[in-house]
């Protein structure tokens, strides 16, 4: 197969995959749902071969697609963390936000804090990871931390974003209400 046959076939799965992702309407924070992984998102130092660009890698998206269904639709974290650490593409974003995300959901805060900043590592303004932290952070009781994420969401997606919204109405809620999001 050609090298521009190849890429169609996978921007046709890409585009394929989107088009058939569930429609999910509730969320951890009341939010949109988290977008997949960017197309053309670069691993750090530019490497190729096995962590090639989620466009270039139909098997990767296959993968993610079946841990956010197994995060968003069944709720089965400890799967999905198997799922995502599988793809060996922990080192992107979207990949480390979600296993941050579910290590938070199964109570392991410690664990998850390792991996949202991990995320941000990878991506200084990936702005789910500044939500789902941001979420974190007031489920600690660092308030003043959550304002900290709000204040990056508000620079990075506006205050009229889901992800700036949901982290906002979050903070408006009474401290010691005992409240997971």
């Amino acid at each position: 197969m050609s090298k521009s046959s190849s890429k169609f076939l996978a921007l046709a799965l890409l585009s394929a995959s989107l088009v058939a992702a569930p429609v999910i309407s509730a969320y951890a924070a009341g939010s949109e749902e988290p977008k997949p992984p960017a197309t053309g998102t670069s691993n750090k130092g530019g490497k190729k071969g096995k962590k090639s660009s989620s466009i270039d890698s139909p098997k990767f998206l296959a993968g993610y697609h079946t841990a956010y269904t197994t995060i968003y639709d069944r709720h089965d974290y400890t799967s999905a963390i198997d799922q995502l650490k599988a793809l060996d593409q922990d080192d992107r974003a979207d990949v480390a936000n979600l296993i941050g995300y579910s290590y938070r959901k199964l109570g392991d805060y410690k664990v998850s804090q390792v991996w949202y900043e991990r995320a941000l590592q990878a991506d200084p303004n990936h702005v789910k990871t500044w939500q789902y932290y941001g979420l974190w952070q007031l489920e600690q009781g660092n308030r003043e931390q959550a304002e900290y994420h709000l204040q990056k969401l508000a620079m990075l997606a506006g205050t009229n974003s889901s992800e700036y919204k949901s982290l906002a109405d979050a903070l408006e809620k009474p401290p010691g209400t005992g409240l997971v999001y």
